[in-house]
């Protein structure tokens, strides 16, 4: 199974992202697919966030719009939404050590602990930042 990082959501969200035209492209090729794909709970979390800052984005998403679209993806009958399992802490403890991670790039591990909790085969995003969990398969959809 896919899952897709908040930058993706993000870009395919903003049309004022350079990236927007190839992320729409890739979340609408899953969301037509027959393979199930997923968002991680926190990537969701982390997308409402970005669109709706008013000092990341001069005319950010209204509250209203941002909900909409994840109430919008919520009904793809192919997407799953990945939250945290029982197993969650010694998953994230094992990719937060291994990787070495500190501060906020606990939230990475986070993702990656529920992502491989779910059996996610591949996470689509263009944070290089995965790379330090090398149990989780990265790629960047907009590139290549």
């Amino acid at each position: 199974m896919i899952a897709v990082d908040t930058n993706i959501l993000v870009y395919a969200h903003r049309s004022d992202s350079p990236f927007h035209e190839r992320a729409r492209a890739a979340l609408e090729a899953l969301a037509a697919g027959a393979r199930a794909w997923a968002i991680p709970w926190p990537c969701a979390h982390e997308f409402f966030a970005i669109v709706t800052h008013p000092r990341i984005y001069k005319t950010a998403t209204p509250p209203e719009t941002a909900f909409a679209q994840l109430r919008a993806l919520q009904t793809l009958t192919n997407l799953a939404l990945l939250a945290e399992t029982d197993d969650h802490l010694l998953r994230l403890e094992s990719a937060a050590l291994a990787a070495k991670v500190h501060g906020g790039a606990i939230h990475d591990a986070r993702v990656a602990a529920i992502c491989l909790s779910h059996g996610v085969t591949e996470l689509w995003s263009a944070d290089r930042d995965f790379s330090r969990f090398p149990a989780l398969a990265v790629r960047n959809p907009l590139i290549g």
